[in-house]
């Protein structure tokens, strides 16, 4: 039997897994009480699928589960032409454009698309500021390298995405745009002084944050002037610059705690609890479910040892069950392609600039 704690522990997680139908191991993480599942393309195959995938994860939890997705557009994008989707250029290109109106139409038509299938959050909008031309990871997923036009824009998107019933996140928290190195593979450091942090990096964050975006996802990116040793994620200082100068008091979420950033530099055992004792409210975990369990175990080990407040675990709770009002009912699958690249979205989509991209290579 599930003990309270451990259900309200794992109600601090979402996860992935593999497979176009749902797997025995995230239908168990389900029970055990996760508040979320993420897809990537490797749980994709059409419109209707998704919308049964997605129908099937839902009716098995008998609660709110909330879906999510990597959403933004251009190389990042899970659902695509293909599949029946609606295809939008990078955020550069809603950048060049300049215009917040269209920005806000294109987020309410990556919601409308979304909440068809029965996805409940993106993983979107990027509001990281792409001030090296040298980064291999952000380019052109960046509306811009002016800290104003990011925050306007970013702003646009995220309100057309909440428009829809959909829950945006704003990404990656304290900003990304300015690393040589992916965190993926690596993990970035960053030697800004909290001046310049105000000044370019932070601006967005807070201009989403007064616009009530639902969520804000935190970059494995170590800020020495911050933190010397812990990447933002594991970050207490980073978190209270969330909490406190950016004003952001809804939910923060960490990125994939799998990724090379973290997963090679920190043991899980610092990882998970130490994410949480930080101030990070929910925690991906999005590719094993070994890994996943016994994140959920080391945390729930943590708040038993006192290491992480009880007080604590309840206010991370009380954020997650906020962001769950996104969570909709099991979509019907039924007609889901008439919801999808209707005439309406193809002449939103038209008026976007096009920018050539390519497909996204971390993560399938």
């Amino acid at each position: 039997m599930i003990s309270t704690l451990d259900r309200d522990v794992a109600g601090l997680f979402c996860v992935g897994f593999h497979g176009k139908t749902p797997s025995p191991e995230v239908l168990e993480l389900v029970r055990r009480g996760v508040y979320g599942v993420v897809l990537f393309g490797r749980n994709v195959d059409g419109a209707e699928q998704v919308a049964e995938l997605v129908h099937a994860l839902k009716a098995a939890a008998g609660r709110p589960l909330l879906v999510s997705i990597d959403q933004e557009g251009g190389r990042v994008a899970r659902l695509r032409e293909p599949q029946g989707f609606t295809e939008v250029p990078p955020m550069r290109a809603l950048g060049d454009a300049g215009d917040a109106a269209l920005a806000r139409e294109v987020g309410a038509l990556l919601g409308r698309e979304l909440r068809a299938v029965g996805i409940d959050q993106d993983y979107a909008p990027v509001v990281d500021v792409d001030t090296n031309p040298a980064n291999p990871v952000i380019g052109d997923r960046a509306f811009s390298r002016d800290p104003a036009a990011v925050a306007r824009l970013g702003v646009a998107l995220a309100e057309g995405l909440q428009s829809a019933g959909v829950a945006a996140c704003a990404k990656h928290f304290p900003g990304h745009g300015d690393t040589s190195q992916d965190s993926h593979k690596d993990l970035p450091r960053l030697p800004h002084p909290l001046a310049r942090l105000e000044e370019v990096e932070l601006a967005p964050f807070r201009a989403l944050a007064r616009a009530g975006v639902a969520s804000v996802m935190t970059a494995h990116v170590v800020f020495e002037a911050l933190d010397p040793r812990r990447p933002a994620t594991l970050s207490p200082e980073v978190m209270r610059l969330l909490r406190e100068r950016v004003g952001f008091q809804a939910c923060a979420i960490s990125d994939d705690l799998e990724m090379k950033a973290v997963a090679e530099h920190f043991p899980l055992e610092e990882a998970a609890p130490g994410a949480v004792a930080a101030g990070v409210d929910a925690l991906l975990v999005c590719h094993t479910a070994g890994v996943q369990h016994r994140a959920i175990d080391l945390v729930r080990a943590a708040v038993e040892g006192g290491r992480i407040p009880r007080a604590r675990l309840a206010e991370a709770r009380a954020r997650v069950e906020r962001l769950l009002a996104f969570a909709g009912p099991a979509p019907d699958p039924r007609g889901v392609l008439a919801r999808l690249r209707t005439r309406e979205h193809l002449a939103v989509a038209t008026r976007i600039p096009r920018l050539a991209t390519g497909h996204d290579p971390t993560h399938v």
